[in-house]
């Protein structure tokens, strides 16, 4: 069977709204059905599937997953939000760039994007609101703001990036750190713009901060300090070598649980079930997709498709950055209806011959497309952290989604400086 014929099945799969994983694990099976010689029979893509979950990296994924719903049960982003709101707050766009750097801070312990959306939405959009800014733009904010959750380490994709093309997890997480905060900073550039353009409501707004100053520089930072150590400590452990990122994500379920429970006092023995099962719920979906990516990633893999796919393009693309853009649109294209784990097992083997051609450093083709892919967090129809702010506020995805348009288009800047300033990424290796 064509390679053609595979992909034109799939897709009509999930026209017909088929899970993924079933209809990654059924295109891999397809050649072998229709070919009894063909290497990979469906006996060897169930054991490439088991096989590849066993993978020590991967454990990383469920520990940053649980460490981002403990600090999240624990209060651990109100906290961060707090110290931030204390020194700016009362700045003009203070309480929306207090919300983006909180996004950058707890991005930096869930590793999630939609999770980041949810644990700073839920407690950020209500207190702007107090403060009198337009719902529809303070939850566009926090969608898009969000996205910073897979750019800045320790990130999730990074993880699946590295084990699509066997890149270091270490050295993905060394080079998203600036791209991440890179982006945040343009994202308060436009929220200060828009908060010049659009006014705020000085007197609501000096009053939440004015309950927040009662308190006291003191205990406002004793309060949140454990919180904002969190991603310094996870962090501090994988740049010193102290620990391996699978190794600083327990860490970091370790310390948030003790955090929570004992310093805070914010979680309860009788919670933790719950947390696990939340956890599980959270983790399974994206484990057989896991699986069912690495079978079929191995089954294009047989069938030539990198290979071929590579030489078409750099037929076809002589000049490197219209090549670039050409990636960069595809990647775009393919956020806006694909979630990010598939994306980038399937696409990363493919993409890498192709980069790798005109001497891109994997490491910065890897920042490249998380990037991209964090841009279709936000993009309809597939735009996960859309649905996840419309839930916290009932604004319409549609509205979110136009709302967000210029902090998109901040984004696309940033995307296109990384893309061609390859130190962005790579300065701190």
């Amino acid at each position: 069977m064509s390679v053609a014929g595979i992909f034109l099945i799939g897709i009509i799969a999930l026209i017909m709204a088929m899970p993924i994983s079933l209809v990654m694990a059924m295109m891999s099976i397809l050649p072998s059905a229709f070919d009894s010689s063909f290497t990979a029979s469906a006996t060897y893509v169930i054991r490439s599937m088991v096989g590849g979950l066993d993978s020590f990296p991967l454990l990383a994924v469920p520990m940053f997953v649980l460490s981002g719903i403990i600090m999240a049960r624990g209060g651990i982003s109100k906290r961060i939000f707090d110290i931030f709101s204390y020194f700016i707050g009362n700045k003009r766009a203070g309480m929306p760039c207090a919300i983006i750097i909180t996004c950058l801070f707890y991005g930096a312990i869930s590793g999630s994007a939609p999770a980041t959306v949810a644990a700073i939405g839920s407690m950020g959009i209500p207190i702007l609101l107090e403060m009198g800014y337009e719902k529809s733009f303070v939850t566009s904010l926090v969608a898009v703001s969000g996205g910073l959750g897979v750019i800045i380490p320790p990130s999730i994709p990074f993880i699946m990036f590295a084990v699509a093309s066997g890149a270091s997890v270490s050295d993905l997480f060394i080079a998203g750190l600036l791209p991440g905060i890179f982006i945040a900073l343009l994202l308060m550039i436009y929220a200060y713009y828009h908060c010049c353009r659009y006014g705020e409501d000085k007197e609501k707004k000096e009053r939440v901060v004015a309950e927040l100053k009662a308190r006291g520089l003191i205990s406002v930072i004793k309060d949140g300090l454990f919180a904002l150590l969190s991603p310094v400590i996870i962090l501090g452990c994988i740049y010193t070598g102290i620990a391996s990122p699978t190794e600083a994500a327990v860490i970091s379920v370790f310390y948030a649980l003790l955090i929570s429970m004992l310093v805070y006092k914010s979680i309860k023995t009788k919670d933790i079930i719950n947390i696990l099962l939340e956890t599980i719920k959270t983790f399974a979906p994206i484990m057989f997709i896991l699986a069912a990516s690495i079978g079929f990633s191995r089954v294009l893999t047989l069938l030539h498709v990198p290979q071929q796919t590579s030489e078409w393009i750099l037929s076809s693309v002589h000049n490197p950055i219209l090549l670039l853009i050409i990636i960069n649109l595809f990647l775009l294209l393919v956020g806006m209806v694909m979630d990010t784990t598939p994306a980038i097992l399937i696409l990363a083997p493919i993409m890498l011959p192709i980069v790798s051609s005109i001497g891109m450093n994997p490491i910065h083709f890897g920042v490249i497309m998380v990037v991209n892919l964090a841009i279709g967090f936000v993009t309809p129809p597939m735009g996960v952290n859309l649905f996840v702010a419309s839930s916290l506020t009932k604004v319409p995805v549609i509205k979110i989604a136009e709302r967000a348009m210029p902090m998109i288009f901040y984004f696309l800047i940033a995307l296109l400086l990384i893309t061609y300033i390859p130190a962005i990424s790579l300065v701190l290796l």
